[in-house]
């Protein structure tokens, strides 16, 4: 574990800070703090460039959590930050995580929205943004990046399905990454299956498609949703309150 500096609140009878940096001795005087570390004397809140100890830069992060109805499964949606910018987001369900890049937010009315973007890393087939296709009749890799599946006369594809989408097969209850979809046309799928980790499909195979989660913006789920917000601002930032749009998971 990393260790850390702590700070006491008289006012909140608590210790509400960590600081990233560790002095060697720490000392107050004349209303000034002071530190040593290295042998070196350094006097704190007189330099204007936030979070820089000892000549080395820091950012900022806050913990918390959401945790509304704690027995309901929940779809956390969005993040809305009320303070003078915006910070990065990372997040973490019991089923899930997600992020968001501070350039993400649009400010409304004062205020800060983004959409929380999944990034589980995995395919994680109890996720909406997985859907199963059907059992491919043939294949023709002839041309490795223009792959064809084609599927019976009469077969009609999901609307939901979007070229740049990637198409999955089921590999003995694992699921293997084929390629990225190129068209979808009448009853065959072409995909590009020379992109980095995809491979070639056979007859038969069980195919599915995987939408892109941080285009989508599914969000995350579970019964709760802890965050950590960060902030490399090097100037004074305030930040006065966090909030999510949350519903109730309809599975």
């Amino acid at each position: 574990m990393a260790s850390k500096t702590l700070t006491f609140s008289e006012g909140a009878k608590g210790w509400p800070s960590f600081y990233s940096y560790i002095p060697d001795y720490m000392i107050g005087m004349n209303n000034y703090f002071y530190s040593f570390k290295g042998g070196n004397l350094y006097r704190h809140n007189t330099n204007e460039t936030r979070n820089n100890f000892y000549g080395k830069q820091y950012t900022s992060s806050i913990k918390s959590v959401f945790n509304a109805e704690p027995t309901t499964v929940k779809l956390f949606k969005t993040i809305e930050i009320e303070g003078d910018s915006p910070w990065g987001v990372t997040s973490t369900t019991n089923l899930s995580t997600g992020s968001i890049n501070s350039t993400y937010f649009d400010k409304k009315e004062g205020r800060y929205y983004a959409y929380i973007r999944s990034n589980d890393g995995t395919v994680n087939v109890n996720l909406r943004n997985v859907n199963g296709i059907g059992t491919v009749t043939t294949v023709d890799a002839t041309d490795p990046a223009l792959t064809t599946l084609t599927y019976p006369t009469g077969f009609k594809f999901s609307s939901m399905i979007s070229v740049g989408d990637l198409a999955y097969k089921n590999n003995s209850g694992t699921l293997q990454l084929l390629g990225k979809i190129v068209s979808v046309s009448a009853n065959i799928m072409t995909i590009d299956t020379t992109i980095i980790g995809g491979s070639t499909p056979v007859d038969s195979d069980f195919i599915l498609y995987v939408k892109n989660s941080v285009a989508e913006s599914y969000g995350v789920r579970g019964y709760y949703m802890e965050f950590e917000l960060t902030n490399a601002d090097t100037t004074a930032t305030e930040l006065f309150s966090v909030g999510s749009s949350v519903f109730k998971s309809f599975p």
